[in-house]
């Protein structure tokens, strides 16, 4: 099943070429705003099969000798304890995060910026941690009037108060742990700063979604309308470049919107008219190939249908814990009718909810909640699991999984009896916990220490790392120790968003 639609090593020679060609357009200065995930991009590997999740860090690679990487975190995120959904970590810890796996990659940030900066107390507390780790904090501050005021934005009462940071290689990407954090204009004050001093840096958006050279209800197109649609964004033909060229491409609403706002900053910040016979569009500004390394239409178009459908159950299971909108679960529903997806297009969610029905006929007459989970193996088998009084469904489906790949019979035991009932001494007699049943989490690890003794456990636990990108679905709400173990391993996971207990308080 893993058959490739992108080719990654095509798009790094297209979209290397690309960046280093607009640098050269410039004063051999560029501030490239780096748009979308700048690691661990699984939306994007989701919708085009084969694509690298860091192949962003490989471009950055490629690029290493000409690039400073500059991050920004908006003081307003850092305040409020923002959430980053894909990670379930706030944005500061994602920007601690982000620098440690750059680091990993052989890649070093040059500082981080904090934009709209107001003293607020956390930002304050997180600006020192970051200083007494070494890591350069610039702090960019709000500013009356933006975007609308343009004399007062490019002044010296704008852009020229935010603190000025030092860059000394061609390119200096600026990128975020998240949206809305501050990159377009951490970029527009450096230019404005930059041109005082004589320089005549320009700028360039990068950004993978949507891919403005494929039609604006290609489901890749549409998937990434899913991805945003908790923040209302929505895909359009970029008006201004049909206009100039004749030529359709596709953008997305809020950069169409700002782009003549955008433009008159550019224009006056440029003493001469360099950027206007370039950027007649916001599809001008893009540096973006992503489209140029799909190898297989069919196939994509297939994968980013199977995310139409993702995203509304992870939509409906936030909204169902109330942190997401009903109108943003209605308003992926409709973009799943307009192309004629059903939920039930996703194969392992029937099976899932058949096994928990064939649970709960079973147990007639039992107390408790029946839960099913199945799971889609890269072979295409599918295997299921249910909740039990020794494990929940999802540990039970894993064990099942692990088995099948590594060839043990169904009869043989991969955890010793007497380590579960020790682990179900402790829950229940002396941590006090509601049930003795193992979630993923203590299940994993139960797993392990069975390997010491147990050949057979050991092997199965290997087969373990076969289960990345498989897809899954639960028809409950997973625990917090399954949705860890889960995410840990990478699978696809969606749920039917109905809660495992009905106790309120769950651990």
């Amino acid at each position: 099943m893993n058959k490739v639609g992108f080719d990654n090593d095509k798009y790094l020679k297209e979209q290397t070429q690309a960046i280093v060609d607009r640098v050269n357009k410039f004063d051999n200065k560029l501030y490239l705003e780096f748009g979308g995930k700048l690691c661990y991009d699984y939306h994007a590997a989701r919708v085009l099969p084969g694509y690298d999740p860091n192949v962003k860090i490989r471009l950055l690679q490629c690029l290493k000798d000409k690039i400073d990487i500059v991050l920004a975190i908006y003081a307003g995120d850092i305040e409020k304890g923002r959430v980053r959904g894909d990670f379930g970590i706030t944005y500061d810890a994602a920007t601690l995060k982000l620098i440690d796996d750059l680091r990993k990659w052989g890649l070093d940030i040059l500082a981080v910026v904090i934009t709209r900066f107001n003293n607020q107390s956390s930002a304050v507390m997180f600006k020192n941690k970051l200083e007494h780790r070494g890591v350069k904090v610039y702090l960019h501050y709000p500013i009356e009037g933006y975007p609308a005021d343009v004399a007062s934005i490019v002044s010296d009462n704008g852009f020229g108060k935010n603190q000025f940071i030092e860059t000394k290689k061609p390119i200096c990407v600026v990128t975020a742990p998240g949206p809305n954090s501050g990159k377009l204009a951490v970029c527009l004050s450096q230019l404005y700063l930059e041109h005082k001093r004589g320089v005549n840096a320009g700028y360039a958006k990068f950004e993978t979604f949507p891919i403005w050279n494929l039609p604006l209800k290609h489901p890749v197109n549409v998937a990434y309308e899913a991805a945003t649609a908790d923040i209302l964004d929505f895909n359009l033909v970029d008006p201004f470049h049909l206009n100039k060229y004749n030529k359709t491409s596709i953008n997305y609403n809020r950069d169409v919107e700002s782009f003549p706002i955008l433009k008159l900053i550019l224009t006056r910040i440029f003493d001469k008219n360099v950027i206007l016979p370039m950027y007649n569009s916001p599809t001008d500004m893009g540096v973006n190939r992503a489209g140029f390394g799909i190898v297989d239409d069919k196939l994509v178009q297939e994968a980013a249908k199977q995310e139409l459908i993702r995203r509304y159950f992870r939509y409906n299971s936030e909204y169902v814990l109330g942190i997401e909108k009903k109108e943003t679960v209605d308003r992926v529903l409709l973009l799943m009718e307009e192309l004629g997806i059903k939920l039930i297009d996703r194969s392992v969610v029937e099976v899932a909810r058949k096994t928990a029905l064939e649970a709960e006929a079973k147990g007639k007459g039992n107390a408790g909640i029946f839960c099913g989970a199945a799971i889609q193996l890269n072979d295409g088998r599918i295997l299921t699991g249910k909740n039990s009084k020794l494990m929940h469904a999802a540990s039970s489906l894993i064990l099942n999984a692990i088995k099948v790949l590594a060839n043990i019979p169904d009869e043989i035991l991969l955890l010793s009896p007497h380590i579960i009932n020790q682990i179900g001494k402790l829950k229940e007699g002396i941590l006090d916990a509601d049930s003795e049943s193992l979630d993923l989490e203590e299940t994993l690890i139960a797993l392990a220490i069975s390997g010491t003794t147990n050949h057979t456990a050991e092997l199965a636990m290997q087969k373990l790392v076969e289960l990345r990108g498989c897809e899954l679905h639960m028809t409950h709400i997973p625990t917090p120790g399954d949705e860890v173990g889960l995410k840990r391993l990478g699978v696809n996971l969606t749920t039917d968003g109905k809660f495992s207990s009905r106790n309120l308080f769950v651990t």
